[in-house]
Order: structure tokens, then C-alpha cells, then sequence
């Protein structure tokens, strides 16, 4: 009997056993597909990666390649990408005969100061959408709203007869006798900055708005408890919170204004007045011009070499930025 007992629990240890490696290995085949589920997962995202990086950095790659061809490299069908005689001729001739450094320090001066106003501005404007209650403040959202829909083009000719005949309720033809004319200056860059009228305004107050409603009202009433106004209440409060938003949108207002074609390469405002970067783009120094067959792709590669010295000092303000700008866009409220 006693024997019998004893094999019967031998025979459970075995059967015990048998079942728990079968379940092992059940887990191992299973976990095995999923490794390999998850491996062919993993190859296959890092070639879409790679495909897709490919398509958006190809074109970069060919633009900087052909900035250091000769004129005889667009003829040798044998040259594809890489130059048999590099030349840094287009990046000299661009920057000696384009005025690069002249059109850098202008474009720059503008952008800077066209930022600082419209980022100020565009704050203020915000924080009151976002927290006063006042009659009329949904139809003058939906206003900044649609501005940001209307494309600039269709109010040019307003734009020319507004600063070619410029004047403040006629105060200046009061004290002159006429107005005055406000065309081939940077005064109009400004005017439109200052006011909030400026290109992409819109964005930016909508921005502001949507950062500044996640800020709880209980910090203002304590502000307000204790004494301090409004503006005071603005400037030494709220304003501090909001250095990471302003420092993504002055990023926004600055990278904008320097690539701004519409109004810097206008002949209706700075054209005349002073060299811009985004008149340096199409326009080929004479010691770059050429009468051959390949003359369109020359002047292309001349035209590319330019928008590479454009966008040259954004990239290098962009890495040391980056991490603001990012913080800014996290903080935005557009996200999510």
C-alpha cells in the first residue's frame, strides 16, 4: 500500500513536471514570435525612417553640393553630386558683390526689433482676450482669427495707399499741409509690428491667449488684493511666467521677418531703401554670369547658394534655441 502511494506521487511529480515544461514551452514559442514580431517591427520603422529622412534632406544635400561645383561641372554628364573641382567661388562672389554682410546686419536689425514689438504687443493683446470680460470680445477674436486667414496679397494696394498718404487723423496734414509718404522705408514694418497688424500677428495673439487661460485666476486676485493694478500686475507677475512663450513666439516673429519676402522684397516698402537678405536670393553678382547651355542651372545653383547663406545663421540660432523653443511649444496650450 505504502509503495503504491509512493509511485502514485511519483507518477504526479512527473506529470507535475511534464506540464510545467510544457507551459515553458508554450511561454518560450510564444515570447519567440512576439521577439520576432517586434524585430520585424523595428526594421521596418527604421527603413521608413530612413526613406522618409532621405526625401526631406535630399534636396538639402543636393543645394549644398552644387554650391561648390564649377560652371564645368554642370556640363560633365559624368558629375552627379560631388564636384571634381570644388570652388568656393559662388560663396565669395554672393557674399563680396550681393552685399551679404550689409543685407545680413539690416535684415537683422529689422528682425530684431519687428520681434521685440509684436512679441510685447501680441502678449498684451492676449492677455486681455484671455482675461477680461468685455463687450464685443468674441466678434473682435473672431477678427484676429480671420486675419489669420486672409492672405496678405489681397490688402496690398490698401497697404500702398495707406502708407504713400500716411496720417494719424490728419494731424500731420494739419501741422504740414500734406501727408506724408512712408514708401521705401522701414517705417511700415514697424507701424504694423507695433500695432499688431504685422504678418502672423494673428498666430501669436491666439498663442498668448490660449497660454494665458491656463494661468489660475486666484494669482491676479491675490495680486489684486494686495494693492497692485492691472499693468503692474502684468509686468511684475504674469509676465515672468510667460518668458518661455515669448521667448517661442519672438522665435516665430524673428525667423518670419528675416525670410519675409513679401514686405522686405516689396518695391512698395524697404526695396530701395536698404539691401535685405531677401533681395540677395535671385539676383546673380556679375562675376557669376555666364552665357552657356547650362545657364539655368548654374543661375539655380547660384540662386540655392544664396537661400543657403539666408538660412544659415536661423540654423545656428535654432541650435542653441531649440530647447526654449520647444519648452515654449509644450507650454503653448496648441499642443495635445
Amino acid at each position: 500500500m505504502d509503495q503504491q502511494k509512493k509511485l502514485t506521487r511519483k507518477e504526479m511529480k512527473i506529470d507535475f513536471e511534464g506540464k510545467i515544461g510544457k507551459v515553458d514551452r508554450f511561454k518560450q514559442h510564444v515570447f519567440s514570435k512576439m521577439f520576432l514580431w517586434k524585430l520585424i517591427w523595428a526594421i521596418f520603422r527604421y527603413i521608413l525612417l530612413i526613406g522618409i529622412s532621405y526625401v526631406i534632406i535630399y534636396p538639402f544635400i543636393t543645394k549644398i553640393a552644387s554650391s561648390f561645383m564649377t560652371t564645368g561641372d554642370f556640363t560633365d554628364q559624368t558629375v552627379k553630386l560631388i564636384s571634381k573641382h570644388p570652388s568656393l567661388d559662388q560663396w565669395i562672389y554672393i557674399i563680396k558683390e550681393n552685399k551679404y554682410w550689409q543685407a545680413l546686419f539690416n535684415t537683422a536689425r529689422i528682425s530684431v526689433l519687428c520681434g521685440v514689438f509684436q512679441t510685447m504687443i501680441c502678449a498684451i493683446i492676449g492677455y486681455g482676450f484671455a482675461k477680461f470680460k468685455f463687450k464685443g470680445r468674441g466678434i473682435l477674436f473672431i477678427a484676429v482669427i480671420i486675419t489669420m486667414l486672409i492672405p496678405h496679397e489681397t490688402i496690398l494696394l490698401a497697404m500702398f495707399m495707406k502708407f504713400r498718404y500716411f496720417d494719424i487723423f490728419g494731424i500731420f496734414k494739419l501741422i504740414t499741409g500734406d501727408s506724408i509718404s512712408l514708401l521705401n522705408t522701414e517705417w511700415p514694418l514697424y507701424i504694423l509690428s507695433i500695432t499688431g497688424l504685422a504678418f502672423k500677428n494673428g498666430l501669436y495673439i491666439f498663442i498668448f491667449r490660449q497660454f494665458y487661460k491656463g494661468i489660475p485666476d486666484e494669482l491676479e486676485e491675490a495680486a489684486y488684493i494686495d494693492g497692485t493694478g492691472v499693468f503692474e500686475t502684468f509686468f511684475r507677475i504674469i509676465l515672468p511666467l510667460s518668458l518661455p512663450m515669448m521667448t517661442t513666439v519672438f522665435m516665430f516673429a524673428f525667423s518670419w521677418q528675416w525670410t519675409d519676402t513679401f514686405y522686405t522684397a516689396s518695391p512698395f516698402f524697404t526695396a530701395s531703401a536698404s539691401p535685405m537678405l531677401a533681395n540677395i536670393v535671385n539676383k546673380i553678382p556679375p562675376s557669376l554670369k555666364m552665357e552657356y547651355a547650362a545657364t539655368t542651372l548654374w543661375e539655380s545653383s547660384i540662386n540655392n547658394t544664396s537661400g543657403l547663406l539666408v538660412i544659415l545663421p536661423l540654423f545656428i540660432i535654432f541650435l542653441f534655441a531649440q530647447r526654449a523653443f520647444v519648452e515654449g511649444i509644450e507650454r503653448s496650450g496648441i499642443v495635445g
